[in-house]
C-alpha cells in the first residue's frame, strides 16, 4: 500500500507536468494510472479480511483488474453535488457502474490512435482536451494523498472489520468506527474528521482545501 501510494503520487506529479506543458492527452493517461495505483488501497484492504481461499483469489483477480482500481475517480464529483456521509458514496462501488469502464475508454484514447465505428479514427489530441486534463489532475491530486500505512494499522484493521466482512452495512459501519477510534486512541491516526462523523453527520469540503 505504501509502494503504490509513492508511485501514485510519483504518476501524478509526471501528470502536472504535462498539464503544464499543455500536453493534454499525456495528462490524462497519467492522472488515470496515478488513480489507478491510488485505487488499489481498497482492493489490499478487502484482501487483508478474506477469510478462505475463495475470498483470497477474488480479491486477488479484483486487484488485476484495471477498472476495479478506477471506482473512486468520481469521488470528488461526488462531494462536490452533496454527498457527505459514508453511505453516499456506495454507488461507487457498484459492480453494475459504468463509470470504472468509462475511465479506462478515457485512457485508451488518451493514449492511442484508434479506428471506431463508421470508419472514425480516435486521435489523443483531437478528443482530449484541457478542461477533462484539468480534472482528471486533481482528482488523482486529492486520491494520491495517503498516511504511512503500518503492519500495526492492519493487525487493527482485519480484528474490527474481518468478523464483520460481507455482511450488512451496518455492522461494517459500526465496526469502522471502533478501528477509528483505536487507531487514534494509539495515536496512528491524528486530525481530520473521525469515522464517526463520516457515518453519521457527514464530512464536507472547504473551499480551497482538502475534504
Amino acid at each position: 500500500m505504501n509502494a503504490a501510494t509513492r508511485n501514485s503520487k510519483r504518476l501524478f506529479e509526471d501528470a502536472r507536468v504535462m498539464l503544464e506543458q499543455c500536453r493534454y492527452p499525456s495528462a490524462v493517461g497519467l492522472a488515470i494510472l496515478s488513480i489507478e495505483e491510488s485505487g488499489k488501497h481498497r482492493i489490499l484492504r478487502e484482501l487483508a479480511l478474506a477469510r478462505n481461499q475463495e475470498e483470497l483469489l477474488s480479491a486477488w483477480r479484483e486487484y488485476r483488474q484495471h477498472t476495479s482500481k478506477n471506482q473512486l475517480w468520481l469521488l470528488i464529483e461526488s462531494v462536490l453535488r452533496g454527498a457527505s456521509k459514508l453511505q453516499d458514496f456506495g454507488h461507487l462501488f457498484d459492480s453494475n457502474s459504468e463509470h470504472p469502464q468509462l475511465l479506462d475508454h478515457l485512457k485508451q484514447v488518451s493514449l492511442y490512435t484508434d479506428c471506431l465505428s463508421n470508419g472514425h479514427w480516435s486521435v489523443p489530441d483531437e478528443v482530449v482536451d484541457m478542461s477533462l486534463a484539468k480534472m482528471l489532475v486533481e482528482v488523482a491530486e486529492v486520491l494520491c494523498q495517503s498516511h504511512k500505512v503500518t503492519a500495526e494499522e492492519m493487525e487493527l484493521w482485519a480484528i474490527h472489520l474481518q468478523p464483520v466482512y460481507n455482511t450488512t452495512a451496518e455492522a461494517m459501519e459500526r465496526a469502522l468506527i471502533a478501528w477509528d477510534r483505536e487507531m487514534r486512541a494509539r495515536g496512528l491516526l491524528k486530525g481530520g474528521s473521525t469515522m464517526e462523523e463520516f457515518v453519521t453527520t457527514g464530512i464536507h469540503a472547504k473551499a480551497g482545501g482538502p475534504l
